[in-house]
């Protein structure tokens, strides 16, 4: 089958399964997630979508997302809006029911699983609840400023790595200059992108937020001073922008209440780019550029000195800040060390939560000998969490456990604490881009004593994040009432399989020692997130 028709094929099996066209509001996706807006969250059929062997998982937070990984939900997604229009173009299609088939015969191990199951559901609606604060509602939009902006974060952030290594060996002299204006050309006009974004996200008119941000990079602005200082170009950088196109949202909108509508195509637009445009030359730009410093300031101080306690403390609080939605804040934050330094050192230490989680998984598979549901979506995850796309095992493995998460927690805190003891040591690891992780961001290191070096401190944080992951996990993530309900054969009772985590989805339920999670991508993720980064 060539690609086109099993992406397509892939995109006609998941329609019916959330309702058909006419459920579908809205459809977007990030680096794993198809992200759908439904009209009837009840027409879904959360069971035989998971079943799909294109399918990770699911997740279901203020958008039904389905994970299909880096790569393919980028195919999927043209192809699936493609079916939406043609099945909105013809007759509505049938709904199908997550209740279509017929019920298991109870027995005393489904109703187990059943009163797990409304367990996990409780607590799940319990915490989207406290997920719906305006701070964390606010974090939602800053991730989806960022998130779009990460394919291009990294695409230029592999070639500027190419491209130092070209210069380093001497190599292709004639090229690395074009090389260099590749990797340049966008983080030079990355504030344009996020004010476009901005206004977007907030309801304005994008192409006015780019516009008032595009004056934070513009040459000219050298000849501008400001509080007793010369401006610089670039100076805010992307807060700069953010601030600066919020700002212009607010007087667009101003605008609209006050301005007559036959001038409003001539005094709407020029009144948002010129009040807004003057107060982030004198004043937005100037303050935003302290606070970027101080960002890349404290971020420094901290790794120089806090060292391995601070990756240890980092490192561990990754997978529960992702929980919360909370790691979507740390989006912008590393997009403004990137453009400062040219790397974030924060992101190779976060992403030891990764490692953790790998390590724990293995020993989830060594624990659970008689298993074989949970066996087989180990096997199935662990190449895609090697890649740094932690969702199949998150949900599928260690939330639904419990206990293993909190001691995949624990491996990620002394990986990351290597890799921060490096740091302290005077050797900084850092991600010209975010998004990958695990082994997919071994392409977008950089560091300040030569790549080899940067490698091979972030090379071993990895295996000691998979190692302490699988040591926690082996020896203290298993109770012996958790141990004795799962390390049980499933064959005779598959819908007790499925309750317990065959398929990787935040819809498992809660295990013994906690509760699933929701989105852990951000993005975005943040995103970001969350947001933030891609995968854990």
């Amino acid at each position: 089958m060539a690609p086109e028709d099993k992406n397509r094929a892939t995109a006609a099996a998941i329609l019916p399964l959330v309702g058909g066209a006419a459920n579908v509001a809205s459809i977007a996706h990030c680096m794993t997630r198809l992200r759908l807006g439904l009209h009837d969250r009840s027409l879904v059929d959360d069971e035989a979508l998971k079943a799909l062997p294109a399918v990770m998982g699911v997740v279901e937070d203020d958008t039904y997302q389905i994970v299909l990984g880096p790569g393919t939900v980028a195919r999927v997604t043209p192809q699936f809006e493609q079916l939406v229009e043609e099945g909105r173009a013809t007759a509505p299609e049938p709904a199908a029911g997550p209740g279509a088939g017929p019920a298991p015969a109870p027995d005393s191990a489904t109703a187990s699983a059943e009163e797990l199951a409304a367990q996990g559901a409780a607590i799940k609606a319990r915490r989207k609840a406290k997920n719906a604060t305006p701070f964390k509602l606010f974090l939602r939009r800053i991730a989806n400023i960022f998130v779009p902006l990460i394919p291009a974060l990294i695409g230029c952030g592999i070639i500027a790595g190419l491209n130092g290594l070209l210069v380093n060996l001497g190599w292709l002299p004639g090229v690395t200059p074009a090389l260099a204006a590749m990797a340049s050309g966008f983080m030079a006009l990355i504030a344009v992108f996020v004010g476009h974004n901005t206004a977007k996200e907030f309801g304005g008119t994008p192409i006015l937020g780019g516009a008032v941000a595009a004056i934070i990079v513009f040459p000219g602005v050298a000849n501008i001073d400001a509080f007793g200082q010369t401006l610089s170009p670039g100076q805010g950088g992307v807060l700069g922008a953010l601030g600066a196109a919020v700002l212009a949202v607010y007087v667009e909108k101003w605008c609209r209440r006050w301005v007559p509508e036959a001038l409003d195509v001539l005094v709407t637009p020029t009144l948002t780019v010129l009040i807004s445009g003057l107060v982030t030359i004198f004043g937005l730009m100037y303050v935003a550029g302290e606070v970027s410093s101080a960002i890349g300031t404290f971020a420094d101080w901290l790794l120089s000195n806090g060292g391995a306690g601070a990756g240890f403390v980092l490192g561990g609080l990754f997978l529960p800040l992702v929980m919360l939605g909370l790691h979507q804040a740390l989006i912008p934050i590393h997009t403004t060390l990137i453009e400062q330094q040219g790397y974030t050192v924060l992101l190779p230490i976060l992403a030891m939560a990764g490692a953790g989680q790998v390590g724990a998984a293995v020993a989830v598979y060594f624990r659970l000998p008689r298993n074989e549901s949970i066996r087989r979506t180990v096997k199935s995850a662990l190449p895609a969490g090697l890649l740094g796309v932690g969702e199949p095992l998150i949900y599928g493995v260690s939330l639904p456990l419990g206990r293993p998460f909190v001691t995949a927690c624990v491996g990620g805190a002394f990986g990351a604490g290597f890799v921060g003891l490096f740091n302290q040591l005077g050797d900084a690891v850092g991600s010209t881009a975010i998004g990958p992780s695990g082994w997919a961001l071994f392409p977008l290191l950089d560091g300040n004593h030569g790549l080899g070096s940067t490698i091979a401190i972030y090379a071993g944080g990895l295996l000691i994040g998979y190692v302490a992951g699988f040591v926690a996990t082996y020896f203290f993530g298993f109770g012996k009432d958790l141990l004795a309900e799962f390390n049980v054969s499933q064959e005779p009772a598959p819908s007790t399989v499925a309750a317990h985590g065959n398929t990787p989805a935040a819809t498992a339920p809660a295990g013994p020692d906690g509760p699933a999670g929701p989105d852990s991508d951000g993005t975005d993720p943040g995103a970001s997130p969350a947001k933030a980064p891609a995968g854990v």
